[in-house]
């Protein structure tokens, strides 16, 4: 599952009481870098097969179609990061 390494490193800093922060953890950092780094690679792919095929899969099987000047009504959280890329807009009705 996707974060779960950095959300380790939370709950590290959130166990200490005293206000100190933990150990620095080079390998839980280390991994949770490689999993941003995995991430953004899958969005570009995502990007990339959007823009040359007009769709692509999301986590939960999802089609999205692009077609110009098209309207498809999903909800915010399932393209979120095309939103923010400018492959998609948000249009408020």
């Amino acid at each position: 599952m996707f974060c779960e390494k950095a959300i380790e490193l939370i709950r590290e800093l959130h166990r200490m009481s005293d206000g100190q922060l933990p150990a620095f953890n080079e390998d839980v950092l280390r991994q949770v870098l490689q999993e941003m780094e995995a991430l953004y690679e899958q969005n570009q792919t995502d990007v990339r097969c959007l823009k040359d095929h007009g769709e692509f899969e999301i986590d939960d099987g999802t089609v999205i179609l692009l077609k110009k000047n098209s309207q498809h009504f999903l909800p915010r959280w399932k393209c979120e990061q095309l939103i923010r890329q400018g492959v998609l807009e948000h249009v408020m009705s």
